[in-house]
């Protein structure tokens, strides 16, 4: 069973947005955002604490893209307004078990297949 399954990626013009989805199998203490481009690292972008609804932000996306949850069906979002050009990637949906919040991808034990993204300019 896939425990993480992402959705609502394709292709947007500069300056519009895009809602991606995630639904999760069983619980866990983070769900997150990462993104990645060929040739680069992967990039945390947002996570969300499920039991408080915190949430973090990179630097890059802060302002512009919006973690939330849905906890009745297990879904987590990431709103994305203003995308950029640069913002085109591949977007994987993560989570962990354990505690404290992290951006780094290390710290992810479950990923999704990810969904696409893609900014023209």
């Amino acid at each position: 069973q896939v425990p993480l399954v992402e959705s609502g990626g394709g292709t947007v013009q500069a300056g519009g947005s895009l809602r991606l989805s995630c639904t999760a199998s069983g619980s866990y203490s983070y769900l997150a955002w990462f993104r990645q481009t060929p040739g680069q690292e992967r990039e945390g972008v947002a996570a969300v604490y499920t039991g408080g609804g915190f949430t973090y932000y990179a630097d890059s996306v802060k302002g512009r893209f919006s973690i939330s949850q849905d906890i009745d069906k297990n879904t987590v979002f990431l709103q994305m307004n203003s995308l950029r050009p640069e913002d085109t990637a591949m977007y994987y949906c993560v989570a962990k078990h354990t505690p404290g919040w992290s951006l780094s991808p290390v710290a992810y034990g479950y990923w999704g297949q990810g969904t696409q993204v893609t900014v023209s300019s």
